[in-house]
């Protein structure tokens, strides 16, 4: 696996997705890695529509990192979920431009769920936004973590650097 250390700090700003079945949470952080904006999640239809969706988002915020929420199950181990999830990240880190990498989101949809109902979110508020506040948490644990997990192209795998 590559791991970067914290000298080596990907480039902002980073846009974050929680790679759900239906919606995807889209999250963004600043340039200078300091705030993070959740985004309107995007509809999950097909390949193409969803590299063209995160093409625009990469574009409209100057996106220079990609990072994807891995779902590894709660003993760390890699289920299903969590292969797909690698297999998009193959296929970004083949069809983008900017370095894609993989960060564990074990509980980040729970932590979303009590974060906005503690904010005062109702229901219906919370099934909105859930997605993209899982994206925020991704990226601000990206963000907060000295070692990251780099998609590598060649190996075709997460390699810690």
């Amino acid at each position: 696996m590559t791991t970067y250390g914290q000298h080596q700090q990907p480039a902002g700003p980073i846009l974050a997705l929680d790679l759900g079945q239906k919606l995807v949470g889209a999250a963004v952080s600043d340039e200078l890695l300091i705030t993070i904006k959740r985004l309107d999640p995007i509809r999950r239809s097909n390949w193409k529509q969803l590299l063209l969706d995160v093409q625009t988002l990469i574009r409209s915020y100057d996106a220079k990192t990609l990072v994807l929420g891995l779902p590894l199950r709660l003993d760390g181990t890699k289920g299903d979920a969590a292969e797909r999830v690698i297999h998009l990240a193959r296929n970004f880190s083949l069809s983008l431009l900017i370095p894609v990498f993989l960060q564990d989101e074990r509980l980040t949809s729970r932590e979303a769920e009590t974060t906005l109902k503690a904010a005062g979110h109702n229901q219906f508020e919370v099934a909105r936004l859930i997605d993209s506040e899982a994206a925020a948490l991704i990226l601000r644990d990206f963000l907060s973590t000295s070692e990251r997990t780099l998609f590598d192209q060649e190996k075709q795998a997460p390699n810690t650097k």
